[in-house]
């Protein structure tokens, strides 16, 4: 059986849907008119997913099965910063890939969502770590037949990307997806300071100080200072992020897990979605990498769609969700020929 180029895979172009128009409608659109999603039918199962640092923290996820039994991949779906199972792109991409047939399990990163009060520590943009061990748990046993699809977003694609490089031929992996990844973490972080970015600036700096600071964390005094007086994202990486992860500084955090620099490395067919009018991520990280050294990179970037938004013509699915849906069907078809 020949390798499948991922670069025949059809893809549809996209195409923005009115009336979200623009980048900042793009990105906004799930805010301002959350996705009316119906998953209550599906059947579900807790997963409690230790860790194997020896801190006792554990990760949460909860899986999902489609109404009738098929063999199709196991879907694992990896929030960004400040998200969680219940973020409104992981409802969406949940439901397409349930009724296609895929199982999907909705992870909260560590210390995300409902996995807060069961960690002292927290999740950052390269532990991949906790991915791995995740997806070694026993509730993942069976995946060794139907195999993983892995969809990851924003910080959470990030992560993903690293943990391919790193860790991705240890598991029964058929494809993942990273959409709207910040590929160059110090790029995105200096993004924010634009001033056309004061808004998402504040929200999304004032979640992570909420999340860092809520029960179970485990913070000294001078870690809950920092927090509470970072005034940027920046700021909250160099003072925060860093030290309590070992690093110096946020420059150091940034280098040493920005997913551009693990591109190379990636050995399963990956699907990369980005925006070019992103208003959080530079184009430059996209658009200056040579993605036809890795044949197992299908860079997909689009002029519009925001961040994580995607809202195009034709259809009330996300685009992402439509193209993700189709790379994995073509590589589940090819698998089983």
């Amino acid at each position: 059986m020949s390798k499948l180029c991922l670069a025949d895979i059809e893809l549809p172009e996209f195409r923005a849907r009115g009336p979200w128009w623009g980048p900042d409608l793009q990105t906004l659109r799930n805010a301002l008119a959350r996705p009316q999603t119906q998953l209550s039918q599906y059947p579900q199962k807790r997963l409690t997913l230790p860790v194997s640092d020896d801190s006792g923290d554990v990760l949460l996820g909860l899986l999902q099965t489609p109404l009738k039994a098929t063999k199709r991949p196991l879907a694992v779906l990896i929030h960004g910063l400040s998200g969680s199972e219940d973020s409104a792109y992981m409802l969406a991409s949940a439901q397409n890939l349930l009724e296609a047939g895929y199982p999907v399990v909705r992870l909260n990163l560590r210390g995300a969502g409902p996995a807060r009060p069961l960690c002292r520590q927290q999740y950052h943009a390269g532990r991949s770590e906790d991915l791995r061990d995740a997806l070694k748990s026993t509730h993942f046993q069976d995946a060794e037949g139907r195999g993983l699809v892995l969809v990851g977003y924003s910080l959470g694609a990030n992560m993903l990307l690293k943990f391919l490089a790193e860790f991705g031929d240890g598991f029964p992996i058929v494809g993942a997806c990273a959409i709207s990844a910040p590929i160059d973490l110090s790029a995105a972080a200096y993004r924010f300071l634009h001033p056309r970015n004061r808004g998402y600036h504040w929200n999304l700096l004032r979640n992570m100080k909420r999340e860092a600071l809520e029960d179970g964390g485990e913070v000294t005094a001078a870690e809950r200072e920092a927090i509470s007086s970072a005034s940027s994202i920046l700021d909250f990486d160099d003072r925060f992020v860093a030290p309590r992860n070992g690093y110096p500084d946020a420059a150091a955090y940034y280098a040493d897990n920005m997913a551009r620099r693990f591109l190379t490395d990636i050995q399963r067919p990956t699907l990369v979605i980005y925006a070019r009018d992103d208003p959080w991520i530079p184009a430059g990280a996209y658009t200056s990498y040579p993605w036809s050294e890795n044949s197992n990179l299908r860079p997909l970037l689009a002029k519009g769609g925001g961040h994580v938004g995607f809202h195009g013509k034709g259809s009330s699915i996300p685009w992402h969700d439509r193209c993700l849906l189709r790379f994995f069907d073509t590589l589940v078809t090819q698998r089983a020929a």
